[in-house]
């Protein structure tokens, strides 16, 4: 492992380690008009949402390392404290990407990028209609980081008004999020494209797992198990019963005839795959037979 202080490097350097390890990173698609009501879109990766009440979020578009400028957005948003935050899905990034090129003043970058301009409910800037999600914002605070290259400016915004598209809901009005279909940013010329990478991980127990810690020893630290497959072993309230394990060995013992005189290496193997289909009981009742 290398190691260094991020005085020691770079800005150029430092920002682009930066975003290769904060990755992958949500795209905030900001629409902003000047004080004129000339419209702007740009895109933005230093973004995340950071609070529910009141519904907050934060973008921050920084200074450029290579020259110390700022993007028109900012100066948007100090003059007119509004912004339109659309998330950005597979079927639009290379729109979205193409609106970051550096157009002169004035010059609308729905236009550039093939987008359609919406007209918004309660803010002057348009919201882009090909976007599945759309959120008016008020600007709330803009906190400025720095005064040079690659400096953030964090615009506090707070949303005002959703819009969300009926193509990407459940039955019960709930996202779905396969059909939204979200791309994210990370470093260079990468993105990631969230609906090929969804995986589902139970969340902690509301009542308190037994942890990894409680592991018996020989599970603890097998050379099968990962500490992922022990994390999904440690969330659980409760070790199987004695009577529920041997009926369980009973009830396969017809797929794994030599289930009863399987070593632990082998019953590990045996217990990683339970755990690939996230059947936690079962790795537990083999793990423990």
């Amino acid at each position: 492992m290398i190691s260094f202080q991020p005085k020691d490097l770079s800005t150029k350097n430092l920002h682009a380690y930066l975003l290769s390890a904060v990755a992958p990173r949500p795209i905030a698609f900001a629409s902003t008009v000047d004080a004129a009501g000339n419209p702007n879109l740009s895109p933005f990766s230093f973004f995340n949402l950071f609070s529910a009440n009141p519904p907050v979020l934060i973008f921050s578009p920084a200074r450029r390392v290579r020259d110390n400028t700022t993007k028109h957005t900012l100066a948007n948003v100090e003059a007119t404290k509004e912004v339109v935050i659309n998330v950005v899905n597979y079927d639009m990034v290379h729109q979205a990407s193409l609106s970051s090129t550096e157009y002169p003043e004035g010059v609308n970058e729905f236009d550039k990028a093939g987008l359609t301009m919406l007209k918004s409910d309660i803010v002057k800037p348009f919201r882009v209609a090909e976007s599945p999600i759309q959120l008016e914002c008020k600007v709330n605070e803009i906190v400025k980081l720095g005064t040079e290259g690659g400096a953030g400016n964090l615009v506090i915004c707070e949303v005002v008004k959703l819009h969300i598209s009926k193509d990407v809901l459940n039955e019960d009005q709930t996202i779905n999020q396969e059909l939204l279909d979200l791309v994210a940013r990370a470093g260079g010329s990468y993105y990631s494209r969230a609906k090929t990478g969804f995986f589902e991980i139970p969340k902690p127990l509301s009542s308190l797992g037994i942890g990894v810690d409680a592991i018996p020893e020989e599970i603890r630290n097998s050379m099968i198990l990962t500490g992922n497959d022990l994390g999904m072993l440690g969330n659980v309230d409760a070790l199987p019963t004695p009577k529920e394990i041997n009926t369980f060995v009973e009830e396969i013992s017809e797929r794994y005839p030599n289930i009863k005189g399987a070593t632990h290496r082998e019953k590990h193997k045996i217990a990683k795959n339970y755990l690939s289909y996230g059947d936690v009981s079962s790795a537990w009742k083999l793990l423990l037979s």
